[in-house]
């Protein structure tokens, strides 16, 4: 069984925003395998079903960002699941919109809902997806920056973006890391 999180903040107020692009590859997932991630559990909303022959648990925590390792602290201990075991979807300021980066683990590179999760668990040592959402303008409030929705003309990135990491998530999920990392890493988004 692997579990996959999508990070986001819940409420139709954050729906669509920077934050909430983990959430927008989860509900890619959810999606195409048609499962549906609406069960109340573990401060998460929750769906079990099967990716390409893998057994998984797709998870959006409620928690709000800065406390999902609460969340998935408690689907890992009720799955009775090691951290090898988990795949974190998450934003990252410091990718190109839609640019997507693949680790088998490491640091939060400053993401509070990371920092969380990784204090939660006692390490870092499981994989995560990083989405592009750009670097916020100067003199811009970083709150108010990853709280903000995508202009329209980078719409299309972040569709393509979101798109690849749920294909990814496929992949890690049936035990190809390496392959995703080479298809997905570095990989520049055509601007039009």
């Amino acid at each position: 069984m692997y579990v996959i999180a999508g990070l986001g903040n819940p409420g139709l107020n954050y729906a669509g925003t920077r934050h909430n692009v983990g959430f927008g590859a989860l509900d890619e997932l959810a999606d195409r395998y048609r499962i549906s991630v609406d069960t109340k559990k573990h401060r998460a909303l929750v769906g079990k079903g099967t990716i390409e022959g893998q057994k998984v648990v797709l998870v959006k925590p409620q928690t709000y960002m800065n406390l999902s390792g609460e969340s998935i602290r408690e689907v890992m201990d009720y799955y009775k699941l090691p951290p090898s075991q988990l795949l974190v979807i998450y934003d990252d300021i410091n990718l190109d919109v839609g640019r997507l980066r693949i680790r088998e683990k490491g640091s939060a590179g400053g993401h509070n809902g990371m920092k969380n999760i990784i204090a939660r668990l006692g390490t870092d040592a499981f994989a995560r997806i990083r989405v592009g959402v750009g670097n916020k303008p100067p003199r811009m409030d970083l709150a108010d920056y990853v709280l903000g929705r995508f202009p329209a003309e980078e719409l299309p990135l972040i569709r393509e973006g979101i798109s690849q990491a749920a294909e990814a998530a496929v992949m890690i999920a049936g035990g190809e890391m390496a392959a995703a990392m080479n298809r997905f890493n570095g990989k520049k988004k055509e601007q039009e």
